[in-house]
């Protein structure tokens, strides 16, 4: 199995263990995507996807709708993507992705964390060479189609990487730049999507002791618990 699939399971997220964070989590993506792409899940790719991942995650249908009534409401804060790349101690690279309606707040908090545990925060794009920015789809397989036959189809998509999940689904990694035709490949061929998403994918991961891997870990358990934070990625192996 290749780099990225090793270490999207050696990091899952433990904030996607909790389901209100789930929750949180969805419904601000949905709230930016029907911002950017209108409420309509048939013309606004990003929104079908959020639903169907949102019945799997079996978030009630009134959380769904008020997200969608929030982007559509003029009384309602807007929600910004905001990137943020530092290091933490033991010079271990993080880069935190947030969904904020206060950007000043955001920034200062983060700062705060990286600060109190041993860590700064870097300029936009400090950490870009380290990381690979994937699109990565969980679907679900099909009885009458190979993995190999599906991997030789979708290399003209953009993936570049296909394995079987622990479930018996299949997750796919794609050129960042290839969410959308991946996409439209997988709902014209009648593949069911679990969940689409952007990972970023270190290419060089650094050993730490354990002492220090607890240092480390105790300042993503900070950041993790913010709630403006979307995603946190780094390069410790674990």
């Amino acid at each position: 199995m290749g780099r990225a699939f090793e270490y999207r399971k050696a990091t899952k997220m433990k904030r996607w263990g909790n389901m209100a964070r789930v929750f949180t989590k969805l419904g601000k993506q949905i709230t930016i995507a029907v911002r950017e792409g209108g409420s309509e899940p048939d013309t606004n790719p990003r929104l079908r996807v959020l639903i169907q991942q949102s019945k799997k995650e079996n978030m009630p249908k009134e959380n769904v709708e008020r997200a969608i009534k929030k982007a559509t409401s003029k009384d309602e804060a807007d929600y910004k993507e905001m990137v943020y790349e530092g290091y933490g101690p033991n010079g271990i690279a993080i880069v935190i992705e947030t969904a904020t309606d206060n950007p000043t707040r955001t920034v200062a908090n983060i700062r705060s964390y990286l600060t109190r545990h041993g860590g700064s925060l870097g300029t936009s794009g400090c950490l870009q060479f380290l990381f690979d920015h994937k699109c990565v789809f969980k679907i679900a397989a099909k009885p009458d189609v190979s993995m190999e036959d599906l991997e030789l189809e979708l290399i003209d998509f953009g993936v570049d990487e296909l394995v079987e999940d622990e479930d018996g689904g299949i997750v796919l990694y794609g050129e960042f730049q290839s969410y959308s035709s991946i996409q439209k490949y997988l709902e014209e061929n009648g593949f069911e999507i679990f969940s689409a998403e952007f990972e970023r994918i270190p290419n060089d991961m650094k050993e730490l002791n354990e002492e220090q891997k607890a240092q480390v870990m105790k300042l993503l358990d900070k950041i993790e618990d913010d709630e403006d934070v979307q995603n946190v990625f780094h390069n410790m192996v674990e």
